[in-house]
């Protein structure tokens, strides 16, 4: 099927025809806006180029900025800023509406062009979508801010205020309804058609993501249960061979018997799997960011690495994540040492350290490089093992890396990462309904199986029904398997916010020598980003900074 292709209107398309007068001749490198709007394919070349402002790598950022992740380089990102609790109004986080005024200069012109109209009213959904899409990471991060849905001149920006967060809250929820009864379930591909556009069950998905972190769980179940009746299912790996696991987990884990070394096995390939470039569109993808092979890669395989596997280290788990995986045995907490203790075994004995990493949750070794940690598939060197060498060149400054979104496939075969990046998923589907639903009502069987399947394809056990029987106890449970599930994703950002927890857990992470990681302040002015203060200074008194700022 074909992919869809994202395209630079500025730079990539040519003008095909030749004038007599060398001089009239119209710009190589760009089309005069009087000669564009003219065909279906000019909007279709249009909503492409819109399509390339889909968030890509930068969501791993979101998780360094929050607790369960560490950003190590502060030129890569606000992440190390923000995490740290340095934030000054010099720091732009995400203010600005390129993004805006590229979808309301497609929305104001797409009218031109002749064409199919039931065509140009879903490519102006798909645009709609992105522009919502946009506006609803604006509110998350800067709460007020200027609403704008048509194109203005320079002159008439630097004069606009903020609308209330509240407002443009509503708007986005709107324009998500609404585009989603435009949009298709499905596409069937061709041009036009290709899979990877925007879907109802992508405009729904994101509309219960806005609604949950806007804490009105009543919509947001509804919304989720929505999407949960469109067909998505969550993606088990089809390899059934168990030779396909090159590497050794049982000196990790005590299976009782074969049937749980298989189902380990099974887990931890689909766990990981789904984010290989092989298995793209899978059953469980919502909506994701194609990347083009041989041509446009992503950048996970060289952010998440170590140096020795050629990688940066540029995002790495914190010991918060490592704690928040379950034994796989039990599906209970497992007892954590403190700082002290690991640091102590750490340096004298090995062996006893490495057992804090024993008999975790699949999804824990499909994410997490630990010291003794087995990843062959990654490498052509035999029995490769991570070791944590702190000082060395892009090596873990907290002594773990990550494994999950880099491919194994390409970084063996010397070859760039061309994996699609999944901005929602199923699973986060299940998750959000759970909680919303709980938030609503409390424990109920729906909530349970939503989570039970989940549990089952990480191949960990299914909910302790009594010992998470009420809403209180529930809550703590899916608040951790959103940790579990979705570690690396994006979501961490806004989940701590929202809960308000950030002061509790935003503290000075430590290495596995109980040295400084890093160290970090919380502020409570940091439940917003500030406008950058040039943007007030250009606005002469009409932008307001948020507050502490």
């Amino acid at each position: 099927m074909k992919k869809i292709i994202y395209f630079a209107l500025a730079s990539s398309l040519l003008l095909g025809s030749c004038q007599k007068d060398f001089l009239d001749r119209y710009p190589q490198n760009s089309i005069p806006e009087t000669v564009f709007w003219e065909t279906p394919n000019d909007v279709y070349m249009a909503v492409n180029a819109i399509y390339a402002t889909l968030p890509g790598e930068g969501i791993i950022f979101n998780d360094a900025a929050a607790d369960i992740a560490h950003g190590q380089y502060g030129w890569e990102s606000f992440a190390t800023s923000v995490s740290s609790g340095n934030v000054q109004t010099t720091l732009n986080a995400g203010w600005n509406f390129e993004t805006i005024r590229k979808t309301n200069y497609f929305l104001e012109n797409v009218d031109k062009a002749t064409m199919d109209e039931a065509l140009r009213t879903r490519y102006i959904a798909e645009v709609r979508f992105l522009r919502a899409m946009d506006y609803a990471e604006k509110v998350n991060k800067f709460g007020d801010v200027a609403l704008i849905t048509s194109v203005l001149t320079n002159q008439d920006a630097f004069k606009l205020g903020r609308n209330p967060k509240e407002e443009v809250a509503a708007w986005v929820i709107k324009e998500l309804k609404e585009v989603s009864e435009i949009l298709p379930v499905s596409y069937g591909g061709g041009v036009g058609y290709e899979k990877g556009r925007i879907t109802k069950g992508a405009a729904l998905a994101l509309k219960a993501r806005f609604e949950l972190q806007q804490n009105n769980f009543a919509a947001a179940a509804v919304t989720a249960k929505e999407v949960m009746g469109l067909g998505y299912q969550l993606f088990n790996s089809p390899k059934n061979d168990p030779a396909y696991n090159i590497d050794d987990y049982s000196k990790f884990v005590d299976f009782a018997s074969k049937a749980d070394s298989l189902r380990f096995i099974k887990a931890l390939r689909s766990y990981e799997e789904i984010f290989y470039a092989e298995n793209k569109g899978n059953s469980e993808v919502i909506l994701d960011r194609q990347y083009i092979k041989q041509s446009q890669p992503n950048f996970f395989n060289t952010y998440l690495p170590e140096g020795g596997l050629k990688g940066w280290s540029s995002v790495t788990p914190t010991q918060t994540l490592v704690n928040a995986y379950q034994s796989f045995l039990t599906g209970d907490a497992v007892a954590i040492p403190s700082n002290e203790e690991r640091a102590k075994l750490y340096k004298e004995n090995k062996a006893e350290f490495v057992k804090e990493y024993k008999n975790r949750d699949p999804r824990f070794y499909a994410t997490v490089l630990f010291e003794t940690a087995p990843w062959s598939a990654a490498t052509t060197a035999k029995n490769y093992v991570f070791k944590w060498t702190p000082g060395s060149a892009n090596m873990s400054k907290t002594g773990y890396n990550f494994r999950k979104l880099v491919d194994p496939v390409a970084m063996r075969e010397n070859l760039a990462n061309y994996s699609n990046i999944i901005l929602i998923r199923y699973a986060e589907i299940l998750l959000t309904f759970a909680e919303a639903q709980n938030e609503v009502s409390g424990p109920s069987a729906e909530i349970y199986a939503a989570l039970d399947q989940i549990r089952e394809r990480a191949g960990m056990p299914k909910v302790d029904q009594t010992k998470y029987g009420t809403k209180e106890t529930l809550r703590q449970f899916i608040r951790n398997e959103r940790v579990v599930e979705l570690a690396l994703e994006g979501s961490r950002y806004m989940d701590i916010r929202r809960w308000n927890i950030a002061p509790e857990v935003m503290t000075t992470i430590y290495d596995l020598n109980n040295g400084i990681a890093q160290t970090r302040i919380w502020d409570n002015k940091l439940m917003l980003m500030p406008i950058p203060q040039k943007e007030i200074d250009n606005a002469h008194g009409v932008l307001k900074q948020n507050p502490g700022y």
